[in-house]
């Protein structure tokens, strides 16, 4: 018998940790939920009465909050959807380089792998030419992170007085 037998496994991500369930019913306007497996917010929620198979369903309108992108669903609203754990969370910005950003936490670590916000066409947003202005005249800026289902996103800014 060989004493060394160690076994690997290998480890795989499903995903599921991005999300919780929750029933159709108790979504809001405002709050997030996954529509055609994209998070988004809702910005229109109604209901419709019972009918003669017996459920009420819910008629959701969401925009993605990564892309903007309507996006519409029905659902009963006794049955459960998947709501994405949205954080938002702000750094420092340090440097701009190539579209690049070097962010700091409040840790003191950096973060280096996220891009100024673009719009459709792969061109810098309102948001990104302004945090780019602000850096440059020497500004401190905090930026804004989004973050939900593996992604992040800059969607804001602050300007901090010293």
């Amino acid at each position: 018998m060989d004493s060394n037998n160690d076994e690997t496994f290998d480890q795989v991500a499903s995903g599921a940790s991005h999300t919780y369930p929750q029933q159709a019913g108790a979504i809001k306007k405002n709050s997030f939920c996954m529509l055609k497996g994209k998070p988004c917010k809702v910005v229109d929620y109604s209901t419709s009465k019972t009918g003669k198979h017996g459920h009420a369903k819910a008629h959701i309108v969401g925009l993605d909050i990564f892309t903007g992108k309507k996006y519409e669903d029905m659902c009963p609203t006794s049955h459960n959807m998947e709501i994405p754990l949205v954080k938002r969370a702000e750094y420092q910005l340090i440097n701009i380089d190539d579209g690049f950003v070097t962010l700091l936490n409040e840790g003191g670590e950096t973060k280096d792998d996220l891009r100024l916000p673009t719009d459709s066409e792969g061109n810098h947003d309102e948001v990104a030419k302004k945090i780019s202005e602000l850096f440059e005249s020497g500004s401190t800026v905090l930026v804004s992170v989004i973050s939900a289902c593996g992604m992040e996103k800059i969607v804001g800014y602050k300007v901090i007085d010293s």
